[in-house]
């Protein structure tokens, strides 16, 4: 299984797509509670399926409807997840105020970090050796796994909650977005006593809410859902990145992806960077080659809004 493709939402289902020709070849039924957020293992072998109060997860290449795992421990919705880069543990937000990291073995907490606010958003550092939380108050926290504890607590608009968060597979930038419709980057810098955060720019980028933001894997385009039916890409230049906070400048527009009937809410980029899907409340996920701004396949099943996407069509020798 080269290319692994699925999606989830309202219908209570996750559905599995070969990505080409748009046909849905397995179907998992999650009667517990809609779908939030799900994420693929780096080694492709476990998907993970966040719901209301637990996260599922399932054997990829098993036949088996029944989850493998089931997490217990959030008592709010979950809204973010994902794994460690060798998948030994996971991480999760919720609703709930917290953060958690899982072992994915046992499924046992290890940690749990609280933001005291409903959580929107979590993703790993590609050091993995930080944690990056978005919350409903409006802060981006990082919390330093080696100390324990926040390492950097951002407030990018003063009550705006921040949506979603995303970081380069590179480690030099963070991306947040939130519910204004604007986004915001900062550059890692690296120092002799630990990282620093710099705010690069910051712009409007939907006039609705954003749902998602999302770097590219090759660091080179941003993407950005929102309420307002459209995914956006923009590009990714070092001049605008030098600018430095002093000339905020938004990064220049490269696609409008127009089509969808109502909020996108989730996307996800192909590994080679060229191609986008994503998810919709009209019911279908889309794939998108992002040089010709096309729709290249459309996904048909879903009964409800689909809500999440998951690809990882990385080659196995990664």
């Amino acid at each position: 299984m080269s290319v692994i493709l699925c999606t989830a939402g309202y219908d209570h289902t996750i559905r599995f797509w070969e990505a080409l020709s748009g046909i849905c070849s397995r179907t998992i039924q999650h009667p517990d509670s809609q779908v939030n957020r799900l994420c693929i293992s780096p080694d492709k072998r476990f998907l993970a399926a966040a719901g209301h109060h637990t996260i599922k997860l399932y054997d990829i290449k098993s036949t088996n409807p029944s989850p493998l795992l089931t997490f217990e421990g959030h008592t709010g919705n979950i809204t973010g997840v994902a794994f460690h880069c060798e998948g030994k543990w996971m991480v999760t937000s919720s609703e709930d105020g917290t953060v958690k990291i899982w072992e994915t073995r046992t499924g046992t907490i290890q940690r749990s970090y609280n933001h005291n606010s409903p959580v929107n958003d979590v993703v790993i550092h590609p050091n993995q050796g930080e944690i990056i939380s978005c919350d409903r108050s409006g802060f981006v926290r990082v919390w330093d796994l080696a100390e324990n504890s926040c390492a950097h607590h951002l407030t990018p608009e003063e009550d705006v909650s921040v949506s979603s968060v995303t970081v380069g597979s590179d480690g030099t930038l963070l991306c947040a977005a939130n519910n204004a419709g604007n986004v915001f980057i900062w550059a890692f810098h690296t120092e002799y006593n630990g990282t620093r955060l710099v705010p690069v720019t910051h712009f409007s980028a939907h006039k609705e809410y954003i749902t998602r933001i999302l770097l590219s894997p090759d660091v080179k385009k941003l993407a950005t859902c929102s309420a307002d039916h459209t995914a956006k890409i923009w590009e990714v230049q070092d001049s605008v990145l030098e600018a430095g906070n002093a000339e905020a400048k938004a990064l220049p527009l490269e696609a409008t992806l127009t089509g969808h009937q109502r909020w996108v809410w989730d996307c996800a980029f192909s590994a080679d960077s060229a191609y986008l899907v994503t998810a919709c409340s009209d019911h279908y996920a889309r794939l998108w080659e992002l040089h010709s701004q096309q729709i290249i396949r459309q996904y048909n099943g879903h009964h409800r809004g689909a809500v999440c996407v998951a690809l990882n069509d990385y080659s196995e020798t990664r």
